[in-house]
């Protein structure tokens, strides 16, 4: 993909009525022999894989390969890497239903919310050369936000009763989703419904924006409670305002082209166009998933709004896989140092206030985990006990998802991530997949001790 800078797309309010659906370790995790890897790391092959049973890893490929199947994806692309090294690589089905085209490398994909961490990266950059403290409020920043009120309910008409905010959120609370904002991918309260009213996520600019948010009242006081929101389209703004720079041109510069991701940005070059995903929908009618044409998923420059941190990238398995090592490695992938280790451990530990509880969402499925609820960090969630959360991943693994299905999660105990891309939104009626949790039981099952 052309490295032009891409401008930024959401297609969140498009896909919100069908896809809403570590304590860390004290220092950050390394590995030891991936942070030399060349820059056309990783190679989309499987390697040998000896700490896997390979019959494990077989069975994890008749998974994924059921899915398409049975007709819950058209196409899927997988990847595990373990220490450094590609254990398993998979492609299914096809990415374009007209010409059949199968998945293939080099197939682009929409990831939605797992722009959410690489645009924590670009904000956490700043927080290194000192442009902010995590405990700043963010009024400091985004003073339009200083006259913000908080819903305290509706009227019987459907006004909204108001409140006073008690005091600013900080950034910490911006990035651990605990500042109060709406996000109107649900909800039928007034400030989620003035999202969507307003179509805040079809911003035609930043300014256009960061108005329309500060004219909309939080859900909570600060601090009061985890809930999914538009804070990482706040944090871009962030990124704009204390970089000096336009959002994607920051981006550009200080994480996609030191960590070789040529195909992750805003919008597909025209000559790219053939290799992005057709995305679908389950359509009732047809009884399965078909292709979902509208302007909102076309992901094409004339097509996009403004530099969606939130959801606005799109990425190639490769390219993300880049991201993934350079968090696993500590910050650094390729002699190119983008975080500081500390840094990446602090965005991998728990954020939240002790007295809230949890989350119940991991970017693409809502309430799916049993056990107790997953922790969240700076843009991350987090399995802080997997006991408790009855999850086979390591302590600290960390991880989220996007809204047309992509999944992924870095687990620094077994020095391991695994990345899975499909685009599709719903599901078959009375046929869930859960496509994170299978993934993520086979591999740990097919991992020897």
């Amino acid at each position: 993909m052309s490295r032009t800078i891409l401008r930024s797309t959401t297609i969140l309010s498009c896909a919100a009525s069908l896809a809403i659906f570590v304590a860390a370790c004290a220092a950050a995790p390394t590995a030891t022999d991936s942070a030399g890897v060349s820059e056309s790391w990783p190679p989309l092959a499987t390697e040998d894989a000896a700490d896997f049973d390979a019959a494990g890893l077989e069975e994890l490929a008749s998974a994924m390969q059921g899915f398409v199947d049975a007709g819950q994806v058209i196409g899927m692309q997988t990847l595990l890497v373990k220490d450094g090294e590609v254990a398993q690589y998979g492609e299914y089905g096809v990415r374009d239903v007209e010409t059949a085209t199968p998945v293939q490398p080099g197939t682009i994909y929409r990831i939605y919310s797992m722009s959410k961490p690489i645009t924590g990266v670009a904000l956490m950059q700043l927080y290194e050369q000192g442009k902010f403290s995590l405990d700043d409020p963010i009024t400091k920043f985004i003073p339009e936000f200083e006259n913000l009120k908080v819903l305290d309910g509706e009227n019987e008409d459907g006004t909204p009763i108001l409140v006073d905010l008690e005091r600013p959120a900080t950034m910490r609370e911006l990035m651990s989703h605990t500042a109060g904002f709406a996000y109107g991918l649900g909800g039928t309260d007034y400030a989620n419904n003035q999202f969507r009213d307003q179509e805040v996520l079809r911003a035609p600019d930043f300014d256009t924006f960061i108005d329309k948010v500060a004219g909309i009242p939080l859900l909570y006081q600060p601090g009061e409670k985890w809930y999914y929101s538009a804070a990482v389209d706040i944090q871009g703004y962030l990124v704009e305002k204390l970089s000096g720079m336009p959002f994607g041109e920051y981006l550009d510069a200080n994480v996609l082209t030191p960590l070789n991701m040529d195909d992750t940005g805003f919008f597909v070059p025209e000559a790219d166009y053939d290799r992005l995903a057709d995305v679908t929908t389950y359509y009732e009618e047809a009884g399965k998933f078909v292709p979902f044409y509208t302007e909102n998923v076309q992901f094409k420059e004339s097509t996009v709004p403004f530099e969606s941190g939130g959801g606005g990238l799109v990425s190639t398995i490769d390219d993300y896989a880049r991201f993934s090592q350079m968090m696993l490695n500590g910050g650094s992938l390729s002699g190119q140092q983008i975080l500081k280790p500390e840094t990446v451990a602090l965005m991998t530990q728990n954020q939240l206030p002790d007295d809230v509880v949890g989350i119940g969402f991991d970017g693409t499925n809502a309430n799916l985990q049993a056990g107790e609820p997953h922790k969240f960090g700076l843009d991350f969630g987090i399995i802080t006990d997997p006991a408790a959360m009855k999850s086979p991943a390591g302590t600290g693994t960390y991880y989220w998802g996007g809204a047309a299905g992509t999944w992924f999660w870095i687990d620094p105990e077994n020095d391991l991530f695994f990345i899975g891309m499909i685009q599709r939104f719903g599901q078959l009626p009375d046929e869930p997949a859960d496509f994170r949790t299978d993934s993520m039981r086979l591999i740990y099952e097919a991992l020897e001790e």
